[in-house]
């Protein structure tokens, strides 16, 4: 139980998070192609890996982790995919995307891709370091990136991937409490998995994974 009663004896204003954060977070570049140390779906359900051929090629992507400095609580802001996107259609997501030949690091690309699917602007973003990168089953090596965002932005969706952006308050996604373990069964085989259902939102997943990454690295002891 400490590790509860650590977290809610913490403060989630954005002046503590992003302290705290600043302690134990870097901006140092993080390698961009595979190795260990990585977090990811394996670590949570080792026996259900991806394929050799997935692990083999893992193609580079960023996500930006956007904690909004409300006065107050801090949030988190997060998108919900279009249902017609090819891919994990409908799911919570954080903006983010390929990491492309001409992005200078996984900050650039994070920043670009926030802009390009919701219209975040990069003058609202102050970026604080990089967590751990995170392997999905289907192949992707992700580099989180956390950061700031300053109030009064104005967000304009891409319709054609992104259905809605919204908040979802720092304390309850740093809450160890709402970190379900879920499971389904996929390919003949039942797949373990983090689920932060909120409200009438269902974050699971590869995001509800790299939210609990988030409480690792920068709320747990």
């Amino acid at each position: 139980m400490a590790e509860v009663s650590e977290t809610r004896g913490s403060s989630f204003s954005a002046e503590a998070f992003s302290a705290r954060a600043r302690g134990r977070l870097t901006l140092d570049d993080r390698p961009r192609g595979g190795g260990g140390g990585a977090a990811g779906d394996h670590a949570l359900d080792p026996g259900f890996a991806g394929t050799a051929e997935a692990m083999a090629a893992l193609r580079l992507a960023a996500v930006l982790i956007p904690v909004v400095a409300h006065r107050g609580e801090a949030t988190v802001l997060l998108t919900q995919r279009t249902e017609e996107l090819p891919a994990h259609a409908g799911q919570i997501a954080f903006p983010g995307g390929k990491i492309e030949d001409d992005d200078a690091t996984p900050l650039s690309a994070a920043l670009r891709e926030a802009h390009e699917e919701v219209g975040l602007a990069p003058g609202h973003v102050e970026p604080i370091g990089y967590l751990r990168p995170y392997h999905t089953r289907t192949g992707f090596h992700i580099v989180p990136v956390v950061a700031m965002v300053r109030p009064g932005f104005t967000l304009t969706l891409d319709r054609r991937e992104v259905a809605d952006a919204f908040e979802v308050p720092l304390s309850f996604l740093m809450n160890p409490e709402n970190h379900r373990r879920h499971s389904r069964v996929l390919r003949g085989a039942r797949r373990y998995f983090f689920a932060m259902p909120y409200e009438n939102r269902y974050i699971w997943g590869v995001t509800a994974g790299i939210i609990r990454e988030l409480y690792k690295e920068v709320y747990r002891p």
